[in-house]
């Protein structure tokens, strides 16, 4: 493969994963009816692998209770046959990528290296 080749590979991969990110985001804003999936679910990023043979959606949950973050991506794992259906729909996909939800922790851990930051500094610095 040549380097524009995969120059086009990566773009189109990057344009894929915003498709699925947009529409995931559309289903989970309205078309979802799963109880579990009532709290307020934010997607972070999709990553695609080169085949597009999978969908890694990376989620942020504001539930502070890890019963409610467990019940949510238990949500989540149960709407994974319909989203992939509707993926293919929407985006005329041949083959859809098989969606992988994961509980993306980010802004938590850097909240928490915030807060060890200023209580490395000290009050009086």
């Amino acid at each position: 493969m040549t380097a524009g080749a995969n120059r086009f590979s990566s773009h189109r991969m990057e344009r894929i994963a915003e498709e699925i990110r947009n529409e995931v985001s559309l289903m989970l804003a309205g078309e979802l009816k799963d109880p579990r999936l009532a709290g307020p679910v934010t997607i972070t990023e999709v990553r695609v692998t080169p085949d597009l043979r999978t969908a890694r959606v990376y989620v942020s949950l504001a539930n502070e209770d890890e019963a409610e973050r467990a019940a949510t991506l238990k949500g989540l794992q149960a709407a994974k046959g319909y989203v992939r259906h509707e993926l293919i729909e929407r985006l005329q996909l041949r083959r859809a990528p098989e969606v992988l939800f994961i509980l993306d922790e980010s802004e938590e851990i850097g909240g928490r290296i915030d807060q060890l930051l200023r209580n490395v500094k000290g009050p009086g610095k």
